[in-house]
């Protein structure tokens, strides 16, 4: 198979698509992007970067003509556009089907229920009356979430409602409320699965969450999982994106709960920030992975070579305008730090910025280093 014949298109621009891009530069891989401006991550490394709104029915269908894979980097894309190439005969991956149902955390919590997937008790809700008059009737009840169903990420979207005290926090449109479970951790685990059918799963990994921020502080290969749940987490992954039919890469997030239950909590049909470690900590990245399985390549070994904690880097809360990164060259001096800066010209309030992947025999020494590198690393104007 002569892979670098054929034409690539991913939808999107940010940071995944430009670590995909770096990552396959070694196979000289015909490769295009699309996103709405060269200022973004992409456009800024790949020549091969095209202009356009992946959400706009026309500009993907323009972006997908004459490719002969498309793929994507982000979720929100046109569905109706993805299925019109599929008819023109462009491979599509992961499928609009797919693309659909994680799309909708309503319907994403349906089909975990109709494929008795463990998941937290969910009630679905076309608005804020609605869930108000369910808790005044008894139907709904303190503590809960509260996660819009369409449009939220990065922790956007999502509300925790402890009680009476919290209700101007909830979220506009239809919804969903989940029981607020009771979390001992929280559980990351990649899937990879080609058209051949071949899967390889990635060592579950542990994530820490910035509660301001709402967003992984850091995380930590291998997660602290017996055998047994280890196991178990990499079973469901498989039987998630076997069940979805996704090619490329499922990133399954999962809760621990205290009893020693695992809970889906979402899933993301690309690379996730739960695999960035893997760039310099496993024998495959997830970058190299994903495009691995949509061109039906044979899948990488996902073998992880050290232990290793990834400490995203985010804009400071009170600083918005052009970046500038502080405290570099003490980062770099503590040794095995890897620094990744994802080339946005402007920080935001905890925008992704970059993240840090310290590599360690000992975990806790490379946990050490995370937090040094958090708090030293400053992401400001």
């Amino acid at each position: 198979m002569n892979y670098r014949k054929k034409k690539v298109g991913v939808l999107g621009g940010g940071q995944l698509g430009r670590m995909m891009y770096e990552t396959v530069l070694k196979w000289d891989l015909d490769l295009h992007f699309m996103d709405q401006s060269r200022d973004f991550p992409v456009g800024k490394v790949c020549p091969n970067f095209e202009i356009g709104d992946f959400s706009n029915y026309d500009d993907v269908i323009r972006f997908g003509e004459g490719k002969d894979i498309v793929t994507i980097e982000i979720e929100a894309v046109n569905l109706e556009a993805l299925r019109e190439l599929r008819k023109r005969g462009v491979i599509i991956h992961p499928s609009p089907d797919a693309l659909k149902i994680i799309n909708d955390k309503g319907l994403q919590k349906m089909f975990y229920e109709s494929y008795e997937i463990p998941s937290a008790a969910f009630q679905l809700f076309q608005n804020i009356d609605e869930v108000k008059k369910a808790i005044q009737e008894g139907g709904l009840s303190y503590p809960f979430v509260q996660k819009v169903r369409t449009g939220g990420y990065d922790g956007k979207g999502v509300s925790v409602i402890k009680s009476k005290d919290d209700l101007p926090k909830l979220l506009e449109g239809p919804c969903l409320t989940e029981d607020l479970v009771p979390i001992d951790k929280e559980i990351g685990v990649i899937i990879a699965r080609n058209e051949s059918g071949e899967m390889k799963a990635y060592d579950p990994v542990e994530m820490v969450f910035d509660e301001e921020a709402n967003l992984v502080d850091y995380l930590f290969a291998p997660a602290h999982l017996s055998s047994t749940l280890t196991e178990e987490a990499i079973k469901i992954a498989k039987n998630l994106i076997t069940k979805f039919d996704i090619c490329g890469l499922l990133a399954v997030e999962f809760f621990l709960t205290k009893d020693g239950k695992l809970m889906v909590n979402e899933v993301a049909p690309r690379c996730h920030n739960s695999g960035h470690h893997s760039i310099e900590a496993c024998e495959t990245s997830q970058f190299e992975q994903h495009i691995r399985g949509v061109m039906n390549m044979p899948l990488g070994n996902t073998h992880l070579k050290s232990k290793a904690v990834m400490v995203n880097l985010l804009g400071e809360a009170n600083a918005t305008g052009e970046v500038r990164y502080q405290g570099m060259h003490e980062c770099l001096e503590k040794g095995n730090v890897n620094l990744h800066f994802y080339g946005k010209s402007e920080t935001k309030p905890f925008r992704k910025m970059g993240h840090a992947t310290i590599l360690e025999k000992d975990i806790n020494t490379a946990i050490e280093k995370a937090k040094f590198v958090k708090e030293n690393l400053i992401v400001t104007t």
